[in-house]
């Protein structure tokens, strides 16, 4: 990045509940200080301003449109770096269980005899339309974890992807296994860097962060099994935030 200006930063939304853009502004005593490194130019949530081109576009949303395909590749055309935020862009996230099912029946439950009038695809992430230079997981992300990744673009450097499992940040953290509580949880096979947020607090990981590399998906439908979770009930849990990747993954 130029010393000499500030870099140009916009933020855009796509499919989406833009919980992970809300989680921007509650950057609260860093907020000051990011404005003092970057240019923002476009954020919907906050702002009117638009820009030809950006240094770095933050991306929300999962694509489901042809609409959000052209859009996403003409940001891309204007976008020197970027990143994708939150399980929606990075893996089509909770959008992406429709695509378990025929789009005609989703279509028809979603919007009955209108069906027609609104043109939608199987959700998917950024990734699968688009380069993307970075991610960060999570839904929403944290906080934490975007500054990781905007602080290292501003520098130079290449931010850090996480690819141990949430429970080897339960096992740092001393935190009570939520299985021993009666619970049912992803931790086996969702990828770290939330520093165990949920288990943290007495619940079960849902699977927001996607898979680490390489999941034993096998072994952890049999660990639910043994915990009295019907084969479709496990196979629910593991596609609720996985359902784009669940056949290759």
């Amino acid at each position: 990045m130029s010393q000499k200006t500030k870099p140009k930063v916009a933020f855009f939304d796509f499919t989406s509940c833009e919980g992970c853009q809300l989680n921007k502004l509650n950057l609260e005593n860093h907020l000051l200080d990011v404005l003092e490194l970057v240019d923002i130019v476009e954020f919907r949530e906050a702002m009117d301003g638009r820009a030809d081109h950006y240094d770095i576009a933050f991306i929300e949303g999962s694509i489901s449109t042809p609409t959000c395909v052209e859009r996403i590749n003409d940001i891309r055309r204007r976008s020197t770096i970027l990143v994708a935020i939150g399980s929606c862009a990075v893996r089509g996230g909770v959008n992406a269980m429709k695509n378990l099912m025929p789009i005609d029946v989703v279509r028809e439950a979603v919007y009955g005899k209108d069906k027609y009038l609104f043109p939608t695809l199987p959700a998917q992430p950024v990734s699968a339309v688009v380069k993307v230079d970075y991610e960060v997981d999570g839904c929403p992300m944290t906080t934490q974890e975007y500054l990781h990744v905007l602080t290292s673009l501003l520098m130079g450097k290449k931010p850090i992807k996480i690819n141990h499992a949430v429970c080897v940040e339960c096992k740092r953290n001393e935190n009570e296994c939520v299985f021993a509580k009666g619970m049912v949880c992803m931790g086996p096979v969702t990828r770290g860097g939330c520093d165990a947020l949920c288990p943290g607090v007495g619940q079960y990981c849902v699977g927001c962060r996607g898979f680490v590399d390489q999941p034993e998906k096998n072994a952890a439908l049999e660990i639910f099994r043994q915990h009295g979770l019907s084969m479709e009930e496990a196979r629910k849990k593991m596609t609720m935030f996985n359902a784009f990747r669940w056949a290759d993954r």
